[in-house]
Formats: structure tokens, sequence, C-alpha cells
């Protein structure tokens, strides 16, 4: 019988939304940045990576960019939603190339590595358009 998980909250309290279905992320590849102990990297920020951020991950020896099949990635490309390790994200941020997130689809055990306020001053509502604090 399939154990059932506890439902996941997002870094606003919320009920964790869906960061990306095509591409298919998140650490379960369920669409969502879900995260267990079995997540070593926490995979729990929903970004919307930008061409910066990922020649930074390439850069820091994660190339996002390049499709692998043989794992069933697709590469990304700039504009697409995926779930990234939590301390990529704010070594990013540290770097001056952070991208957006969305704070719904952010688990909320991403606060156990960035703090809320860096993640605000980066959040964007879900069409991917608007700052929140605009």
């Amino acid at each position: 019988m399939p154990v059932a998980r506890a439902p996941d909250t997002n870094v606003v309290g919320g009920e964790l939304l869906e960061c990306s279905a095509e591409p298919l992320t998140g650490f379960f590849r369920d669409g969502c940045c879900a995260t267990g102990p079995e997540d070593v990297g926490s995979h729990t920020v929903c970004a919307i990576v930008t061409e910066e951020f990922l020649a930074f991950s390439r850069r820091a020896g994660n190339d996002l960019s390049t499709p692998q099949p043989g794992l069933g990635f697709p590469g990304l490309q700039p504009g697409d939603r995926w779930c990234v390790c939590a301390a990529r994200w704010l070594e990013a941020h540290e770097a001056g190339c952070a991208p957006p997130v969305l704070l719904a689809a952010t688990h909320e055990r991403a606060l156990e590595v960035i703090e809320i306020d860096t993640l605000l001053a980066y959040a964007i509502e879900p069409d991917g358009l608007t700052r929140i604090d605009s």
C-alpha cells in the first residue's frame, strides 16, 4: 500500500502549487517542488530560468541547458519553470543572477536556506509577467 504524504506547504503558508508539467520538474518528477529526506539538494525553489541563470549554473557545474535524453531531461530554455536547489539559487542571488521565483510553487523548506525577504524580492505573479512588489 502506498504511503500517503502530508500536504506540502509553500513559502507563504498556502498549498504548494505546481511549478511545471512541461518540462516536467521536481525531485519526484511530479511537476511540484516537493521534497523529502532523499532530496539532499533541496529542489524546492520554483524558478523561471533566465539565460543568465542557465549560464551561471553551467559555470557552477550543473548544465541545465543541454538535453540529456538518456535521463529524460529535455534541457531548459529561458522562460521554463524548474525546481532548482535552494543553495544553488542562493549562490546565483549572491552572484547577482538569480532568476525570478513563483512563491506559491516554492516549498517552505527553501526557507531553511533562503530568507523570505530575499525570495520576495524575486517574486513574480504566476503569469510570469508582473513582479508582486511592483
